[in-house]
């Protein structure tokens, strides 16, 4: 009685073709799958693969109000500086302007970083002495600030070059941090700190070669 409702299941009729199709879909779409896990790179997080040879870095004391310029030179005398961000294999990947512009994005808003630094990446070698020098831009107090300079060579592994800290007494004052040289395989052959002004050789670039 209660069939003649139509509340119980009928059998449908059986379709082999489209039961066929149905396989072959199956299969076309683990096919497809397997291909994309084979196409789409491994996704590795937090993995920066940036070629650089060596790496210089200039800091400062957080939060100070001072702006703080690096210079580096090249043996072929490229200089990178705030005014020129690339020279040669020399990047200035960081020109901070103590507290005039150090800030972050976060959710759309600005957010002010407590960190003073500037680097400079060399991604290539050339062969010679390249010299490095700090410039105290801006002062907006009248006690001497202490920079740190570090030179890192990277390749094969991490090695420090050089590491200090200078006292710059008011601005306007340009110290040399060091020079160092490298031979055409990028070992460090020298490493001294004789004073060259980088900021006359850019008014007279022969009269500060040396």
């Amino acid at each position: 009685m209660i069939d003649e409702f139509g509340l119980m299941p009928q059998d449908e009729p059986f379709d082999p073709f489209a039961v066929m199709l149905f396989k072959a879909l199956q299969v076309i779409a683990f096919l497809f799958f397997i291909a994309l896990l084979i196409i789409v790179p491994e996704a590795k997080d937090g993995k920066i693969d940036t070629k650089a040879e060596f790496l210089v870095t200039i800091g400062w004391p957080d939060k100070h109000p001072d702006d703080i310029d690096l210079f580096v030179q090249d043996p072929l005398g490229n200089m990178v500086w705030y005014r020129r961000r690339e020279a040669g294999f020399m990047v200035l990947d960081r020109d901070d302007r103590g507290g005039a512009n150090d800030f972050i994005m976060v959710n759309g808003q600005k957010v002010h970083s407590p960190i003073r630094q500037e680097t400079v990446s060399i991604r290539g070698i050339v062969a010679g002495e390249y010299t490095v020098n700090v410039y105290h831009f801006i002062a907006m107090g009248r006690e001497p600030v202490p920079v740190s300079v570090k030179v890192e060579k990277l390749n094969p592994v991490v090695q420090v070059v050089h590491y200090d800290t200078l006292m710059l007494e008011r601005a306007g004052v340009e110290r040399t941090a060091v020079r160092f040289s490298v031979d055409d395989g990028g070992a460090v052959t020298d490493v001294n700190s004789h004073e060259k002004s980088l900021l006359q050789t850019l008014r007279n670039p022969r009269r500060n070669a040396g």
